[in-house]
């Protein structure tokens, strides 16, 4: 099978029609076998029904649905584990994604080779309420990740490899960072492609601000299972060992001061009396723990069925 469509949906009964029929028309011009998988993330209005009446008419159309709602990143996750397509396209489904964009998402996977391709709306419909906060956060990602090249990570309109949605596993608010979890499970070729953003036809979004700070809690999430999932000491033993060094340090200056005085015969402050002690003291407390924490992560690390758990590309 050439392209599976991949589309999560929370109560967008007025669009499923439309959309279905605008994929379908994309495909058959183009001579493409497909299949469209339409997950309804616990929708209370009549979005399955809608599905229900596609499957008849529609053999390439397959539904999943939840008993309640558990986020977009269930939804594609549960999406791209029933996925048969060579290359699998997500797209949003209130029509603010274009169909069209399918042909040349799927020649440029196969031609030139890439594991993930992100849409970049360049020409946004949305308020500055969104575009503004959205605009911070793909400048932070893209400092946090070393992902230059893109300029748009939470685009819905993406085109993948088989083999990355095969490897990667998406759940809380990390959709809107799937090319991060790509490059830390080893696909690197990725690039980025503009795409038209229509505005809402049926409906309002489904989003609040509070996706916002969820996200920024994901990528401190990411960057770190990524960098330092199978070696956590490294990352809290060695800040561990810097605040207890840095403490050691502020102690002993401080008892080689108070000796410098006694030998001299002048005047000087009780240790307790400086706020540098209390200072070393902190630093010193602050370092044990993060030591300790860093040598139990380790054993629970060692101890994980997923220890030895890494991407292989081609073994022959």
């Amino acid at each position: 099978m050439d392209i599976s469509v991949v589309i999560p949906l929370y109560n967008e009964e007025e669009s499923l029609p439309e959309l279905t029929a605008w994929i379908k028309k994309v495909m058959d011009t183009n001579n493409f076998s497909y299949e469209i998988i339409l997950v309804d993330d616990g929708s209370n209005d009549k979005s399955w029904e809608v599905i229900e009446k596609l499957k008849e008419n529609y053999q390439e159309i397959r539904g999943i649905k939840f008993r309640r709602n558990y986020g977009k990143s269930a939804a594609l996750n549960v999406g791209f584990a029933t996925t048969h397509g060579d290359v699998v396209i997500t797209m949003d489904a209130d029509l603010q994604d274009s169909p069209d964009e399918i042909p040349e998402l799927y020649r440029r996977i196969k031609d030139e080779k890439l594991d993930l391709i992100s849409g970049w709306k360049k020409k946004r419909y949305d308020p500055l309420t969104k575009t503004i906060p959205t605009k911070l956060f793909n400048a932070a990602t893209r400092k946090m990740s070393g992902i230059d090249n893109l300029h748009d990570f939470n685009c819905g309109l993406k085109a993948y490899r088989s083999a990355v949605v095969k490897n990667i596993e998406v759940y809380g608010e990390m959709h809107r960072y799937i090319p991060v979890i790509a490059k830390w499970a080893g696909f690197g070729k990725i690039e980025e492609q503009v795409v038209e953003h229509r505005a809402r036809k049926y409906g309002t979004t489904k989003f609040g601000m509070s996706r916002f700070i969820n996200g920024f809690l994901d990528l401190l999430s990411i960057f770190f299972v990524g960098k330092f999932g199978k070696r956590p000491m490294h990352f809290f033993g060695s800040m561990g060992v810097l605040s207890f060094f840095f403490g050691t340090i502020m102690a002993i200056w401080i008892i080689a001061e108070k000796l410098y005085h006694i030998a001299r015969g002048t005047a000087y402050r009780d240790v307790t009396d400086q706020p540098l002690f209390y200072i070393a003291l902190v630093a010193v407390i602050v370092g044990t723990q993060l030591f300790l924490t860093g040598f139990v992560a380790e054993l629970v690390s060692r101890s994980s069925s997923n220890r030895n758990n890494y991407q292989i590309e081609v073994e022959i």
